[in-house]
């Protein structure tokens, strides 16, 4: 069997694919970061979402990328992190 980074470097020889997966990089950066900041505060998703003043099930819907969150719910989040949002375009 297959491991999953054996699969994906397969699958990143395909250009369309890689053209793709890079395309979804600021999204998976967004969710990584938010879970690591999270697991450093030794906080769980409810007591993340009562924080921002939110669902558990909205923060886990961040988490998995199924939701696409707006600004201030970003800035919400990062306050509730004692986190900073930092938004570029290069």
């Amino acid at each position: 069997m297959k491991s999953f980074q054996q699969y994906l470097k397969e699958k990143m020889k395909d250009p369309v694919y890689k053209k793709h997966y890079d395309a979804l990089e600021p999204e998976f950066s967004v969710i990584e970061a938010v879970i690591k900041k999270r697991l450093e505060n030794r906080m769980t998703q409810a007591q993340l979402a009562r924080k921002v003043g939110t669902t558990q099930s909205a923060i886990a819907r961040l988490e998995s990328g199924s939701y696409n969150p707006s600004f201030a719910m970003l800035e919400k989040v990062a306050k509730a992190l004692d986190a900073k949002l930092e938004i570029a375009i290069k």
